[in-house]
């Protein structure tokens, strides 16, 4: 499939953010209101388990919990590059790195510069995915632990919805600004509206909106893109 350029990339985004589906998928994925005795999914539990990968005391240092945090969206870092990660020098060089991400700031109103190539981001992201057992997607999902207001997950079922473009970052960053900020602002108004926790971010109810569209479509390889 090829890149969508922004403009149709910012109008699938809109169109799946706006529907009714949106906001009982969100509300299902988090389970709100939810009848007694039903799980939520496991995913609802990312951002917050441990008080979140992006609290003070956490926030430029991958840890343990980071680790079990991204099984909840159904990866898992090996054994040995996890320790890796943990405790030998590739852990410093993360670090260091991580110290060079903002935690503070909205994707939307980061400058390209944060996300472009050669960023810390950018650099932090190769370096996950060239360890062992990672690769592109468990490296966004740990970063996106670790920044989640900043950086997002982008996995294969969020591939098929969207496309590949050259640059997933920096085109979800144009479709976030676009129309001063619309599909930012939509996405918080439906977090409001929906009953997600605040300390979800407007990335992370993205993603989940474009996950529950078509997980189950893609979990029985219907896929024509993937």
């Amino acid at each position: 499939m090829s890149a969508p350029e922004p403009q149709p990339f910012t109008r699938r985004l809109n169109s799946l953010i706006t529907s009714d589906q949106a906001f009982s998928d969100l509300r299902r994925y988090f389970g709100i209101d939810a009848p007694p005795g039903t799980v939520p999914f496991t995913g609802s539990r990312f951002e917050h388990l441990a008080g979140g990968g992006d609290r003070p005391a956490a926030a430029d240092v991958l840890t343990a919990d980071d680790l079990i945090a991204v099984q909840t969206l159904s990866v898992k870092v090996p054994a040995r590059t996890a320790l890796n990660l943990l405790e030998s020098d590739l852990a410093a060089q993360l670090s260091t790195l991580l110290s060079s991400i903002p935690t503070d700031i909205d994707m939307a109103d980061a400058d390209a510069a944060d996300l472009a190539f050669g960023s810390a981001a950018d650099t932090a992201w190769h370096l996950l995915g060239d360890q062992p057992g990672i690769g592109w997607v468990t490296a966004g999902k740990l970063l996106a632990r670790k920044r989640p207001r900043l950086l997002p997950v982008y996995d294969q079922v969020v591939r098929c919805v969207l496309g590949r473009p050259r640059s997933f970052w920096l085109t979800l960053h144009v479709a976030l600004r676009a129309d001063d900020y619309a599909l930012h602002r939509r996405l918080l108004a439906l977090r409001q509206s929906a009953g997600v926790p605040e300390t979800v971010s407007a990335l992370r109810i993205c993603d989940v909106v474009l996950w529950m569209r078509h997980h189950g479509e893609h979990r029985e390889a219907s896929c024509v893109w993937d």
